[in-house]
This record gives structure tokens, C-alpha cells and sequence, in this order.
């Protein structure tokens, strides 16, 4: 568990925000990968939310080397799985069960799940993760709440995810249990839709540049 807790907190600590993208059209996933990296997010999340998404995870992972692609949304263990053989460095999940942290345990390949509750962090702490998704942020409580977990919950540090724009992303990343955000709002669905990517690429070196601590 250490060495994957080391390899994701690598992945994560990059940058202050991780893309989340729900692609409905294949052709899309290429260039929005490579707007994201060259915009300097290179660490990114395609959710299974799609028909087409683990064609699109298996797409970047194949054509967008220096994409260090995830794959979100992980309901199962056999979500879990397929991810990882689409290429997936890390999966990503809303929440946990006893069958996707089986999974993860049997797992070369880091597990990043979500909580809202102290009572799930703690029972994921037990576990030995010690970086979780907080999941739905805003509609949880939002940063104050997350602030409120650090004394608490030491040791635990949190990707907070829902709910989060450029406007309040700042209010996260000054929290010293944040080690960065995830959002959608680098990929508006009106530029994915039209293959704006010079603006997404733009939008995404606005996020990169924002300051963590």
C-alpha cells in the first residue's frame, strides 16, 4: 500500500487540478488530451459515464504518451479491471465498496476512492489510504468542511471533486489536506462539442497556474 500511496501522491502533487471528463464522442478524446498536457495538466480523468469510454481511455493511453490518464467513476470491481487493461494509471471512484477495495488490494495499479464522511475516511484509513476523493465537495460542505477535517483526520489528504470551478478551486487548494482539485470546467461541453481546443488548451493552463498551499 505504500508504494502505491507514493505513486499516486506523485501523480496527484503535479498539479493543483485534475481534469474529470465525460467524452460521448471517441474522436474527441485525442485532441483533448493533448490540449490538456499541452496546457499542463497531463494528468487527467475520463469517467466511464460514456458508451465510448474505455475506447477513449484506451485511445490516450495508446496515442497521448505523456497523458497520464486515469479512469473515473469505478463502480465495480470489474469497472476496476477493465480500466486497468484499457491502460488506466490510477482509477478513480465516488465512493468505496468491500469488492472494489478487494480489487484494488490484488491491484499494481493506485486506488484513489471517494468519501464524504468521517466515518468513511476512517474506515479507509484503517485500510491504509491515506489519499481519498472527497466526493460530492460542494454539496458536502465545501472547503470549510474539509478544513474542519484536518485536525481530526491527520494524515489524510483529499482530491476534492463536485462542484468545483475556477471561482472556488482557490478555496480548496490553500487547505493543507488538499493536495489538489478535480473539475470539469477546463473542458466546457460547448468546446468539446465544437473541437475548440486552442480554448480548452488555454483553460487549462489558467488552472494549472493555480497556486496550491
Amino acid at each position: 500500500m505504500k508504494k502505491k500511496t507514493e505513486t499516486l501522491l506523485a501523480l496527484l502533487n503535479g498539479q493543483p487540478v485534475i481534469p474529470v471528463l465525460k467524452i460521448d464522442d471517441l474522436a474527441q478524446a485525442v485532441p483533448l488530451a493533448r490540449a490538456l498536457v499541452n496546457g499542463g495538466l497531463p494528468a487527467i480523468e475520463i469517467t466511464l459515464r460514456t458508451p465510448v469510454a474505455l475506447e477513449a481511455l484506451r485511445a490516450v493511453s495508446r496515442e497521448v504518451p505523456e497523458a497520464i490518464v486515469s479512469a473515473g467513476t469505478i463502480l465495480s470491481g470489474e469497472d476496476f479491471n477493465n480500466a486497468v487493461a484499457a491502460g488506466a494509471k490510477f482509477i478513480v471512484s465516488p465512493g468505496s465498496t468491500a469488492e472494489l477495495l478487494d480489487t484494488a488490494d490484488r491491484s499494481d495499479v493506485p486506488f484513489l476512492p471517494g468519501a464524504a464522511t468521517p466515518s468513511e475516511i476512517m474506515v479507509l484509513k484503517a485500510r491504509g489510504y491515506e489519499i481519498l476523493k472527497f466526493f460530492p465537495a460542494e454539496q458536502s460542505g465545501g472547503a470549510p468542511f474539509v478544513k474542519a477535517l484536518a485536525s481530526p483526520l491527520a494524515g489524510v489528504r483529499f482530491c476534492p471533486t463536485g462542484g468545483i470551478s475556477l471561482k472556488n478551486a482557490g478555496d480548496y487548494l490553500t487547505l493543507p489536506n488538499v493536495i489538489c482539485v478535480g473539475g470539469s470546467w477546463v473542458a466546457p461541453d460547448a468546446d468539446l462539442k465544437n473541437g475548440n481546443w486552442t480554448r480548452i488548451e488555454e483553460l487549462a493552463r489558467e488552472a494549472a497556474g493555480l497556486r496550491k498551499g
